[in-house]
């Protein structure tokens, strides 16, 4: 525990502000579009935004895939990953997806079939996702009955294929290994950031 904020070469204030600003320049320019849902830039005025909270988090996304999804920092950390690659359209459209769930509307759902179908998944679309013919056609088909469920098979083929290669190389990024350095050394000390305060009896 330190007891004087004088005896390390800077403040736990500084070391925090570098570790987030290390965080910050890992998501920017993460931000996302409306079909893929409101994740986007980290907000350190959060009641989250505590060193020790962010630290757990990103040891987290190592842990598992599952983690790093249910992650919003985690999501747009992998999204500013993907876009170095040029590859974000596969999470992009998995999140469209995951929006698309939510709607309870009939009309707005198969409007929003349509947007998803048109921008990730027909021949040539903008983003179009990484699936095989049969995939394609029967996401196609599954548009004529719009459901909750019609793009699963698309989107569970596109994040296989983000587990089995793009999170493995995310995982060994230069990004990601320096982030999960500063975290693990943040989480080592847990209480090396805490001023000694006098006992009251």
């Amino acid at each position: 525990m330190c007891r004087t904020l004088a005896a390390f070469p800077t403040t736990c204030l500084e070391r925090a502000k570098e570790f987030k600003t290390r965080l910050g320049i890992f998501l920017h320019k993460s931000e996302l579009g409306s079909d893929a849902g409101s994740i986007g830039k980290l907000e350190w005025a959060s009641k989250h935004s505590k060193d020790r909270n962010f630290s757990e988090d990103v040891l987290r996304w190592r842990e598992s895939f599952d983690l790093l999804l249910s992650s919003k920092n985690g999501v747009a950390a992998f999204h500013a990953f993907l876009k170095t690659e040029f590859s974000e359209e596969n999470l992009e459209f998995w999140l469209a997806c995951e929006e698309f769930k939510k709607i309870r509307s009939a009309s707005k759902l198969a409007s929003r079939a349509h947007r998803i179908f048109e921008e990730f998944i027909c021949s040539e679309a903008p983003k179009e996702v990484n699936i095989d013919h049969e995939t394609r056609e029967l996401t196609r088909t599954n548009l004529q009955a719009a459901s909750a469920t019609c793009f699963d098979m698309a989107q569970g083929k596109t994040r296989t294929l983000m587990e089995k290669d793009s999170y493995p190389r995310f995982l060994k990024s230069p990004a990601y290994r320096d982030l999960a350095s500063q975290a693990s050394a943040g989480s080592a000390s847990p209480s090396s950031c805490n001023v000694a305060e006098p006992s009251h009896t």
